[in-house]
């Protein structure tokens, strides 16, 4: 059996999507090129690897002994990469990043920006996914380090601290609620609201919360950014819910006013998770290290990883506490 490796990373999402539509699109294939490709796999090790049915597909037992090597298979690529990367400078190291909506949108930009741009032989996938997505695909070896609430079981995945993210609402300056100083969820939820596009991984997580209070939101219309939520807010089109760090950017050329909610799942504690630091490789080790650094505000140089191209040398060992997180 001889399967490359874009057979077995493309595999390897669609086993995580249980879609072969939404598989392809993340190994950036066509749907016909994707199709010829497993039908060939199944083909050359005459076995059938996926059922196939009404709600998407799952991996059949010789579907899932073939996943575990593939991910083993791909994650010594990933070292090999890292290694030779010591001695070989244009050779680029990839690392394949997961998270969640705050974390992409509030936090990374400014922690990756400085990271990338003194790493020019370094790139990052990234991708936003829910944070219960993002644990699956992190413990299954189809992403290196995912960024997730603590509000999800991490299982056994490895934990660092990364960010508190805290939603607040945003309200016209003019509103009936702008003199609250706090609200709880089920207060606001007969309102007109202003939301993210579907799909969103936080909007997913607020319906939910709406949903368990017996009422779902009523959207006058969605946005793809906080700042866009914060621009109808303020226009009097509806309230909306954003991250804090957001609320407080937009406040400043917005007449809108943010509201503290008071429910437990308002204030989030966003998480690094691993399935185990010695397992990454070294470029993910560096990234790790770095985000870990960025989360406890500390000045200086950036870090490198011993045997890398280096820009400071000292080092600090990470640690990692095991567990769940909620």
């Amino acid at each position: 059996m001889r399967f490359d490796l874009t057979d077995l990373r493309l595999f390897l999402l669609v086993v995580e999507a249980g879609s072969i539509t939404h598989g392809a699109a993340r190994a950036n294939l066509t749907l016909p090129s994707a199709s010829e490709r497993l039908r060939g796999m199944e083909e050359l090790s005459g076995l059938r690897l996926l059922e196939r049915g009404r709600r998407g597909i799952a991996p059949t037992a010789a579907g899932e002994a073939l996943a575990h090597h593939a991910r083993i298979i791909l994650r010594q690529i990933d070292h090999m990469q890292g290694e030779l990367g010591v001695y070989a400078k244009g050779l680029k190291g990839n690392i394949r990043l997961l998270a969640n909506t705050a974390a992409i949108t509030e936090f990374l930009p400014k922690a990756l920006a400085p990271y990338l741009a003194s790493r020019p032989h370094i790139d990052i996938d990234l991708n936003e996914r829910l944070s219960s997505e993002i644990v699956k695909a992190v413990a299954g070896g189809l992403a290196e380090i995912g960024i997730i609430s603590d509000a999800v079981d991490a299982g056994n995945l490895q934990l660092l601290p990364f960010a508190v993210d805290r939603l607040v609402l945003v309200v016209p300056a003019d509103h009936p609620l702008a003199m609250a100083k706090a609200l709880a969820f089920a207060e606001i939820v007969r309102e007109e609201f202003v939301g993210l596009t579907i799909g969103s991984p936080l909007q997913d997580h607020i319906d939910e919360h709406a949903a368990r209070a017996g009422h779902p939101l009523k959207f006058r219309i969605r946005m793809r950014t906080f700042d866009g939520i914060c621009r109808m807010a303020a226009d009097g089109v509806g309230i909306g819910i954003v991250p804090e760090t957001a609320a407080k950017r937009c406040r400043r050329s917005m007449p809108i006013r943010t509201i503290r909610l008071t429910d437990g799942w308002a204030t989030r504690r966003l998480l690094l998770c691993m399935r185990a630091i010695k397992e990454l490789s070294p470029f993910a080790r560096d990234l790790v290290e770095h985000l870990k650094t960025a989360a406890e505000g500390k000045p200086g140089p950036l870090p490198e990883l011993s045997g890398l191209p280096a820009t400071a040398a000292a080092r600090k060992p990470l640690t990692a506490r095991r567990g769940d997180s909620s």
